[in-house]
């Protein structure tokens, strides 16, 4: 079986390249009020399918309904990723919340805790 290579790269990094503005400036759905920040996506090696790792900033219900709002989107983003990419095959949209910007915000809280409290010890 032949090794995918580089080009599922590739194509996850131009998606990247569209996905981030089009998420920030074009996109218009009532459900998406928070700040959507595009982290990671990952392609399949068959490029059928794209994983979008998107961070959302506010409070937790905001986020629900925004990842909805998101989620309806998924014909829209694609429709936007096959008018500026030039594929036989336009993968299949997923969001994700990415879960690796909350896991870095509160290891920050812990180890700003941790040093406030050596502060105090000393």
């Amino acid at each position: 079986m032949k090794t995918p290579g580089r080009r599922p790269q590739r194509v996850a990094e131009a998606i990247r390249e569209i996905l981030a503005p089009f998420l920030q400036h074009t996109l218009r759905d009532p459900r998406i009020t928070a700040l959507v920040t595009v982290t990671s996506v990952h392609v399949s090696p068959d490029i059928k399918h794209c994983i979008v790792g998107v961070a959302i900033h506010g409070e937790e219900a905001e986020r629900l309904r925004t990842l909805e709002g998101l989620k309806s989107a998924t014909g829209l983003a694609r429709h936007e990723v096959a008018r500026k990419l030039s594929l036989k095959t336009v993968p299949a949209i997923h969001f994700e919340i990415d879960k690796g910007a909350d896991h870095a915000t509160r290891m920050e809280a812990v180890l700003a805790a941790l040093r406030r409290a050596e502060g105090r010890d000393a």
